[in-house]
């Protein structure tokens, strides 16, 4: 199982049935994948859509219904389309419940840096801001190192999206949860260790006793593998 899979895999289990939910561009797409059997979430496209689904196939690409990002998307029946102005409306007046954001930068105080890509031209930060500020619940889901350098920082090096600390982060080593005391280590992915986890951020961490595994199906061979809870460990920070 590749990272995107493990984050989208592991993101999908924070959703819960009836929710307004804003998935952003890049990674948070792949979630619709893999939502649990027997719930409905209402996905929202920034751009005006509620109702947003994945593509059923190739070859059913419209122009005129794409995500925020310009990709091909689907919709559901009884979708609903609607401006701009509405659609901010929604995140500003804190009517979603969770919007899942790619990133760029997390620092130990849970502040998000994800619009400013160095060396690239951006227009602005878009509707990112927006989201952070004005969703019930945000998680981050992004991978959790770049070209060999932690994205989990002390300190973000890069402009920061919001002065709101984001709820929870999902990488494809750990589920971290941002706190008044600190990043707090919830989870580990399947297969990777405390130790590996600790080495790979640069941020300090807040380690429980026991850490136990991401509950999601480890894929091997056309199998699903046994996961086993990593070991418990006396209580440290990092």
């Amino acid at each position: 199982m590749d990272e995107k899979t493990i984050i989208a895999k592991r993101v999908a289990l924070e959703l819960h049935d009836g929710e307004l939910v804003n998935l952003g561009i890049g990674l948070p797409t792949l979630v619709t994948r893999y939502l649990p059997d027997g719930i409905e979430v209402f996905l929202q496209s920034e751009n005006g859509l509620i109702g947003v689904q994945a593509l059923p196939e190739e070859g059913l690409e419209d122009d005129d219904l794409t995500d925020a990002g310009g990709g091909p998307i689907g919709a559901v029946p009884g979708a609903a389309a609607f401006d701009s102005a509405m659609s901010f409306g929604l995140v500003r007046g804190g009517h979603l419940d969770v919007t899942v954001l790619g990133g760029l930068q997390v620092d130990q105080q849970g502040q998000l840096a994800n619009w400013m890509v160095p060396g690239k031209m951006v227009p602005g930060m878009g509707g990112a801001m927006d989201l952070v500020s004005g969703a019930k619940r945000v998680i981050v889901a992004m991978q959790h190192s770049a070209k060999g350098q932690s994205k989990i920082l002390k300190r973000c090096t890069l402009p920061v999206t919001s002065v709101r600390r984001v709820d929870l982060i999902v990488t494809d080593l750990a589920v971290i949860e941002p706190t008044a005391d600190g990043l707090l280590l919830r989870e580990v992915a399947p297969g990777v260790t405390v130790e590996q986890v600790i080495v790979a951020t640069e941020a300090e961490l807040i380690i429980p006793v026991y850490v136990p595994t991401m509950p999601i199906d480890v894929e091997t061979g056309g199998k699903v593998a046994d996961v086993v809870p990593s070991s418990p460990l006396p209580e440290q920070v990092r």
